[in-house]
């Protein structure tokens, strides 16, 4: 199904990577200049509640009164909902720095579930992952007491996280790997929840109406494949080439509604006016709110148009 029509809402800043909602329905965003920002429902509003410093990625609520942020430079943070300077919670784990803190998910119990996308590559030069297949990304997990175990390694740049509904299982995209894989934390067996997916899978994230919804930020990139068949000079001469000059992603996007059973449920799919690289997505209500790693927008759009 092709999307519906699609609100584009400004936000006074470049690439709201990630959307989340609380329960007055308002959105917070962060934009690449570090600041995390809170829109009133319709939009209209816009204000600054804090900066990280860094370049922050991933959002959760974290209990009813903070956000969860995973900021690519400055690590796993938390801030009140109504603003201030965020704490942090954790900058490395297991002996190694994180080097690209990306997504997260959060239990009823506070424990939370993130990725850290890559062990050679920072937020910069995420492209380079993704020509270097280093299945270096890490799915971590912090219990409420502050530790922090390992929950699988060798992820193909380790992306979105989201729980099952019911928490039997988390999902954790693989963006190099265009899959969603699953780990079950009963007996900490992983397996492939979502896979053969057409574009490169970013956030994802648990709705309001049980689906675990899974963005595609841009089709699979031919270019890119042919890059990583290359020998390893010739891949490092392309790295070093303007931004301009590398594979380039497309503009069709894409969502995925998948149930806890890896049945698809929903799928929108097409290009959206004024609004590209989708790369976050959260339901809420029977709305979906996406988030853009290049525009200066977020967007809405209803579940079904």
């Amino acid at each position: 199904m092709r999307f519906g029509e699609v609100t584009v809402i400004p936000v006074n800043g470049h690439g709201p990577e990630d959307v989340v909602v609380d329960g007055e329905g308002r959105i917070y965003t962060g934009v690449d200049d570090g600041r995390i920002l809170r829109l009133s429902p319709d939009g209209k509003r816009i204000d600054v509640i804090a900066d990280t410093g860094g370049r922050p990625l991933g959002l959760e609520l974290y209990g009813d009164d903070e956000l969860l942020i995973c900021d690519a430079r400055a690590g796993l943070l938390v801030l009140p909902l109504s603003g201030g300077s965020p704490s942090v919670l954790a900058t490395s784990a297991l002996g190694l720095d994180f080097v690209f803190c990306n997504n997260a998910a959060v239990a009823a119990d506070g424990t939370v579930y993130f990725t850290d996308s890559s062990r050679r590559f920072g937020i910069d030069h995420w492209r380079d992952d993704l020509i270097e297949q280093t299945a270096g990304g890490r799915l971590l997990r912090r219990a409420p007491d502050g530790s922090i175990d390992l929950l699988l390694d060798g992820l193909q740049f380790a992306n979105g996280v989201a729980l099952a509904p019911d928490e039997s299982f988390v999902a954790v995209a693989e963006t190099g790997a265009c899959r969603v894989s699953r780990v079950w934390l009963r007996d900490g067996r992983s397996d492939v929840f979502v896979d053969g997916l057409w574009g490169f899978p970013d956030n994802i994230s648990t709705g309001t109406d049980g689906l675990i919804w899974i963005t595609q930020a841009s089709p699979k990139v031919k270019a890119l494949d042919a890059v990583r068949r290359l020998p390893a000079f010739l891949r490092a001469g392309i790295r070093a080439l303007p931004t301009s000059l590398q594979p380039k992603p497309g503009r069709e996007v894409g969502v995925l509604g998948v149930a806890a059973d890896g049945k698809v449920e929903r799928e929108l799919r097409g290009e959206i006016a004024g609004f590209h690289m989708l790369v976050g997505v959260r339901e809420w209500q029977g709305k979906l709110y996406f988030g853009s790693l290049e525009e200066d927008a977020i967007a809405v759009t209803p579940t079904i148009g």
